[in-house]
């Protein structure tokens, strides 16, 4: 995360990201699935169907919020789309927006800005949407009365810290990036260190636990956007299936999609690890090993040095 030395304190420092900024319009956009099975009936009841799926040791899990479209492009526009209504109403009007796109402390911003909450596992919590949510900023030149912030409620619920299968979450408001599951398979670009394979289960892109987890997630609002419906093939899809896909079935399945960012080589890697740790699985007994061993066999001459070495990791289990 060297991006974050680099850019020193102009995370802290909008005027100083783009000069003239004033003040800056935070916004957040659900994103739990409206038309997935990850939307259930009852409050609380799409948080056990996620965390079952760690139950199955053969599939592989997309964290909920990387199943649908990018969500870069889509919150982006809208927040354009924003700036010009605002812009309308007020005149000229000098603005920037962003998500997740520039050095921006998006999440303390949020809260100081009334959005949400710095929970324990450092996410901003919404009393009536849980963490289930995109966040997004207007840096404007353009003065305007603060919004107030919003008293925590996690109480002493310590249920994110006893839930992080890495123990990322190092102490309350505290989290190891190093540690956690979604910097490994999502921005690390290298080995993932063998004391954390094993910890890392069948999650091959993204880590939700600390938010399936939180009791506030309860109150999980759905999209009202079809952008964040479950893409076919990537929700309950077998690791065996998944470490097949050529480059070419990588990039069209992905296509638009922010797991594409990735890279088909750090894909076969997160698999090759999910699919070591299946067969330390119980159900590794019976034909299921044999289907994923032969699998991995498949990739232990790939081109890529660190697709092999996981692979040969995996095979060792």
């Amino acid at each position: 995360m060297h991006y974050m030395a680099a850019h020193g304190l102009k995370r802290a420092r909008p005027a100083e990201l783009i000069p003239g900024t004033v003040s800056v319009i935070t916004a957040r956009m659900d994103y739990l699935p409206a038309s997935s099975s990850a939307t259930m009936a009852k409050p609380g009841e799409w948080q056990a169907r996620e965390l079952s799926r760690l139950q199955r040791p053969a599939e592989g899990i997309v964290s909920v919020y990387a199943r649908g479209r990018d969500y870069h492009k889509i919150m982006r526009s809208r927040l354009q789309k924003l700036s010009e209504r605002i812009g309308v109403q007020v005149g000229k009007l000098g603005h920037r927006a962003f998500t997740d796109s520039a050095p921006v402390l998006e999440a303390e911003l949020a809260a100081r800005s009334g959005q949400g909450w710095r929970g324990k596992h450092t996410l901003l919590l919404n009393r009536e949407a849980g963490s289930m949510f995109f966040l997004g900023e207007i840096y404007v030149d353009l003065a305007l009365p603060p919004s107030e912030p919003v008293t925590p409620h996690c109480g002493t619920c310590s249920a994110c810290i006893e839930v992080c299968p890495t123990q990322a979450i190092t102490a309350p408001y505290r989290l190891d990036a190093r540690r956690c599951i979604s910097y490994l398979t999502i921005e690390h670009a290298g080995p993932i260190p063998l004391e954390l394979r094993p910890l890392m289960g069948n999650r091959i892109y993204g880590c939700d636990d600390c938010q399936l987890i939180c009791p506030w997630n309860k109150f999980a609002q759905r999209s009202a956007l079809p952008d964040f419906d479950e893409r076919q093939g990537l929700t309950g899809q077998q690791l065996v299936t998944l470490f097949s896909w050529t480059e070419e079935e990588f990039l069209r399945v992905t296509e638009g999609s922010p797991i594409r960012r990735i890279g088909h080589e750090r894909w076969l890697r997160n698999i090759a690890v999910a699919m070591g740790n299946a067969l330390r699985a119980p159900f590794a007994d019976g034909t299921g090993s044999a289907g994923i061993r032969q699998s991995l066999k498949t990739r232990v001459d790939h081109p890529s040095e660190l697709v092999r070495e996981h692979v040969l990791w995996a095979i060792s289990q």
